[in-house]
């Protein structure tokens, strides 16, 4: 399967499940990410803000954003640019219709960086939706954890990937 059909069939999963039942799954697979090592070392975490069909990270980031520097990406041309959430946070309406943080770039370190994706596999391997914003995002941050979160149906026996492609180090799902 390539990876437009594999899109396609993700797609296909997710119209199966409601609104709630993708909420609950959201909770849960959030709540194995808070008891996991590298997040409870993690002082520095670089996490995102959620479109309607991923899992949802809005609780969570309103629970850690006072206990750990929560940065998450804004997307600038073909750029993600890294931004910290705080308290006072403006939000507006990015591309993709994301709501992104409205602060100075974010210029320091991460401990971990939490990814989403359409597909994961258990190599790690991952399909975005196609632009290519966290591979080129990712590639100057080999050296600090990546894990990817998803649906149980996101997690598939074999993701195609591309030599630019860069893997995850841990997948998170149900």
């Amino acid at each position: 399967m390539d990876k437009k059909e594999l899109r396609a069939l993700i797609k296909t999963l997710k119209k199966q499940h409601t609104k709630e039942q993708l909420l609950e799954q959201s909770e849960k697979i959030m709540a194995k990410l808070e008891k996991h090592p590298d997040f409870i070392r993690a002082e520095r975490i670089m996490l995102y803000s959620a479109l309607p069909d991923e899992v949802q990270t809005q609780a969570f980031l309103e629970k850690w954003h006072l206990k750990k520097t929560i940065i998450l990406p804004t997307v600038v041309g073909d750029d993600i640019i890294p931004v910290e959430y705080a308290k006072d946070t403006h939000f507006a309406v990015g591309d993709f219709n994301i709501m992104e943080p409205q602060n100075d770039p974010y210029t320091g370190d991460f401990d971990l960086i939490v990814v989403p994706g359409v597909a994961f596999d258990n190599k790690g391997n991952r399909i975005g939706r196609g632009r290519g914003y966290y591979d080129r995002f990712l590639s100057h941050h080999l050296g600090v954890k990546r894990i990817g979160i998803c649906f149980d149906f996101q997690l598939v026996d074999e993701v195609p990937a591309e030599p630019f492609d860069i893997r995850m180090d841990e997948v998170i799902s149900l």
